[in-house]
């Protein structure tokens, strides 16, 4: 038997490392040819991972969230023949937990008292290639919990337990202080007399949790925050990207916003007759197409809102085709699929990509060149679009144009009250590269479009 290391394929497009998402398969499984192992993103798409042979899976590379470089070992498969590690053989699982236990033996005698280290992990036969995992307390026999080495009394971390049902000795004083503390008394070693715990012995463990000594430390913050109703939820996978990149939207941009507000009710008339006499043929038609023909037109005006900047090289890309970003909301978080060349599009061929483009996004099976590369960005939250946001621009873009949700009124017209549909465009713009003037003119130009809306079919 031999070793067949799977690494982290290079995915182009100078990407250097790969964040992993999820992983579909687990030690001791075995795997088929083909079979997809792993799910790793780039910026934001989601790309499966492969088998390229079959095995038994010995160790995985890494834990969810964590990051890999190309090139780096993703996981290890249990192979016939000799796999592709030269000189190394599948070792048996028993030769390999015990080569793994006397060095973890060794190491406890070095570490900081009233510290226990974590068993080294062996999975299937093999050692993990993963990065050394950050050392937690050792699990405790059944039906015992840990408690720390009193201070000064020599006995060894692994030595001191205290029955679980053992209700721990403490004044009513002592009890508050480590209920606010969020300290369980529990693995609390007590100086006093009888193993009664102290103020002294709180202040001891705080001391040593500080210092990273103090034993299940976690675990009592874990039991605090659960009693409190927290839960410590990590950032990882396309929710990371979200936030690295709305960071770096808001740290690098001036963000500069203009609201206004736009009559839509001979838009929604018009749009209602479309879909009366095309819809069966051609499409449904809502109002996002509608207001892409807009942006497309009012561009060919204003070419300085489709651009990008590149803040280390102080450099404005200005582009002729429009490519649209269409901010779209899934399961597992904001994705902004690109609709290119929006400016050959007529509205019902936009419509259908949009849909195309908004599954694609959904299901996870967008590509990576659907979901990068856009020039200017639409987001719309739909009737939930409330009266006013304030977009984050999708760096490094210089415009976004938001919308907000469409609201009957009455308004005054020729002297007279009568109702109209009114909606709100709230949109952001790079204040470096872009002047108020402009952004306020370039909306002013896609409201004139929206509000006379037999222009958007004339060239």
């Amino acid at each position: 038997m031999g070793i067949h290391v799977i690494k982290m394929p290079d995915l182009g497009e100078g990407i250097a490392e790969c964040e992993v998402v999820a992983w579909r398969v687990q030690p001791g499984d075995t795997i088929k040819e083909d079979q997809v192992v792993a799910d790793v993103m780039t910026d934001k798409a989601t790309v499966e991972i492969p088998s390229p042979v079959h095995g038994t899976v010995m160790a995985l590379g890494g834990k969810v969230g964590e990051s890999l470089a190309v090139g780096a070992e993703l996981i290890r498969l249990e192979v016939e023949g000799s796999g592709n590690l030269k000189g190394e053989a599948a070792k048996p699982a028993a030769a390999s937990a015990a080569a793994t236990a006397a060095p973890a033996a060794d190491e406890a005698a070095d570490l900081p008292h009233g510290f226990v280290p974590e068993p080294q992990r062996v999975a299937a036969g093999a050692a993990s290639v993963a990065a050394p995992a950050a050392r937690v307390p050792q699990a405790a026999p059944a039906g015992r919990s840990p408690a720390p080495a009193r201070s000064g009394s020599g006995a060894s971390p692994r030595a001191a337990f205290r029955d679980a049902n053992e209700k721990p000795l403490a004044a009513p004083a002592v009890r508050k202080r480590a209920w606010d503390m969020g300290i369980e008394l529990q693995y609390v070693a007590g100086s006093g007399p009888a193993g009664h715990i102290t103020h002294a012995d709180l202040d001891a463990y705080v001391a040593g949790r500080k210092q990273g000594h103090a034993p299940h430390a976690g675990a009592a913050d874990r039991r605090y925050a659960e009693l409190q109703g927290e839960e410590a939820v990590p950032l990882i996978g396309l929710r990371r990207k979200i936030a690295e990149k709305m960071q770096l939207s808001k740290r690098q941009i001036p963000h500069f916003t203009y609201v206004e507000e736009v009559d839509v009710t001979e838009l929604e008339a018009l749009r209602g007759q479309l879909n009366a006499r095309y819809g069966a043929e051609r499409g449904k038609l809502t109002l996002l197409p509608l207001l892409m023909r807009a942006v497309v037109l009012a561009i060919r005006r204003f070419p300085e809102v489709n651009a990008r900047f590149d803040d280390q090289a102080g450099i404005v890309t200005r582009y002729q085709p429009v490519h649209l970003g269409i901010a779209t909301q899934t399961d597992a978080g904001l994705m902004v699929p690109v609709i290119r060349n929006a400016e050959a599009r007529d509205p019902w061929s936009s419509a259908r990509e949009i849909v195309r483009l908004a599954e694609a996004a959904r299901t996870g099976k967008a590509a990576r060149d659907e979901l990068s590369g856009s020039t200017i960005t639409i987001t719309s939250l739909g009737p939930l679009g409330g009266i006013v946001s304030t977009p984050v621009i999708n760096h490094p873009e210089v415009a976004i144009v938001g919308v907000n949700r469409i609201l009957e009124r009455p308004v005054v017209k020729n002297g007279g009250l009568v109702p109209r549909k009114l909606m709100n465009l709230s949109s952001s713009f790079d204040h470096r590269v872009i002047d108020g003037m402009v952004a306020a003119e370039f909306i002013q130009t896609v409201r004139g479009y929206l509000e006379s809306p037999a222009t958007l079919f004339v060239e």
